[in-house]
Order: C-alpha cells, then structure tokens, then sequence
C-alpha cells in the first residue's frame, strides 16, 4: 500500500486521482433499508411455511431486494406463485416503497387473468403493511399473510430466487444503469428462470413446463 511505502494519500486525495485517471472503485457501498415510521399491524401467518401448494394462483408470496444501479441503489419487487415457483410480477423502482410493490402485484393479478381465491404472502416490511398496499389487496379480493418479524424462513422461496438472481445472472459489481437493470431483469424473469432453468422443486421441469404439465393434466381429466 502506497501508505506503507511513506506516501501520504487520504481518501480524499485517492478519490481526486482516480476521477482524474477516469478510475471507478468496484467496491459496493453499503446497504440499509431505511426505518419504518408507522406501526407494524398484526397480519397472521396464515401460510405457516406450507410451500407446496396444489395448484397455480393459490398462493402468491412476494419480497423487495436492492440492487446497484450505475450510481445508487434501485429496489426490486417480485410476486411468485408458489406452485412451480414462476414469477408473475415484479418491478423496479427507486424507492422501496408501496408503490413499488402494488405494481409487482397488480402486474401479477393482471398478467393471471384476474383469479380469484388468492393468499399473498410477504415479510412484514412496511411497503406490505402500508394502509395503501393492505386496501390494494382489499381491492383485489387477495387475503393477506405474513411472515413472523425477523424470520427469513418463513419466506424461504423468495430468499432463493433473490440469491439465485444474484449469483446466476446480476454482475458482481452491479448493473451500470437503471433501465439496464430493467432489461436484464425482464429476461432473467421471463425468459431464462422462467422457460430455460431448470428448477429442482418442479423435479427438474422450468416452471412455465411444470404449469403447462399441470394445465394438460387438467384437460386430460376433464375428457375423461
């Protein structure tokens, strides 16, 4: 280190230097969500870590992540149907607020032909406990779960498919852009998660093939 060898350089300094030599550091600043300033309202655990369910659009769970965007950090939320573990919604947003995640779940209730009989299961993160969010759901006819305060387990498929975002297809440093996040996302979402990767819950099917199985098999008994 130049320190080492006598040579005084302040961050300060470094930081002149590098701009001047068109150097950007790799080194990702540090995350933290910003304080809830409302209460938490007490929202049951109605899903209690029953994961498998039987059929598409009975239970949708949802999370918020960040990711580093070029020169700040953007928010990214998704809604999966737990059956086959498939997307439906998301969106990305810079602030992770509740705005961010009513438009993940109005995509997801828009993109399923509008289903009725849905659970909707997150984190008690105030972007789901907002009376916003809570009288979006209302609207939509969705009944409300979520998990207990500072366990991550009780929302363990959407804790994978984050870490499975991040190491397979996010760049160790990050996207350069916003709307360079947007695209990749969008293809990691619904092309290659979706219709390419194979997924060990749906016994190695993708889970757009474990739907459409699920979907063949339902008109095959119809016929009969």
């Amino acid at each position: 280190m130049v320190s080492q060898d006598g040579i005084d350089l302040s961050r300060y300094r470094a930081r002149r230097i590098m701009k001047d030599l068109g150097l950007v550091s790799c080194q990702l600043p540090k995350h933290a969500y910003k304080k809830a300033q409302q209460p938490h309202v007490a929202i049951p655990n109605e899903l209690n870590r029953q994961f498998n369910v039987g059929a598409p659009n009975q239970v949708w769970c949802g999370d918020v992540t960040y990711v580093w965007t070029g020169q700040r950090w953007s928010y990214l939320a998704i809604v999966m149907d737990l059956f086959a573990r498939k997307p439906v919604g998301w969106a990305l947003s810079r602030s992770p607020d509740s705005n961010l995640t009513k438009q993940a779940l109005n995509m997801a209730y828009e993109l399923r032909g509008r289903p009725t009989g849905v659970m909707f299961h997150s984190d008690q993160g105030n972007h789901y406990t907002s009376i916003s969010f809570r009288q979006n759901l209302w609207r939509l006819q969705i009944k409300q779960s979520m998990s207990r305060r500072g366990n991550c387990w009780d929302n363990a498929p959407m804790e994978r498919f984050f870490r499975s975002l991040k190491t397979e297809w996010m760049p160790t440093i990050g996207w350069h852009s916003f709307d360079e996040a947007k695209v990749a996302v969008s293809h990691y979402i619904t092309g290659y998660y979706s219709l390419l990767r194979p997924h060990t819950f749906n016994g190695g099917l993708t889970p757009a093939t474990a739907e459409a199985m699920f979907e063949d098999n339902l008109l095959t008994c119809d016929q009969i």
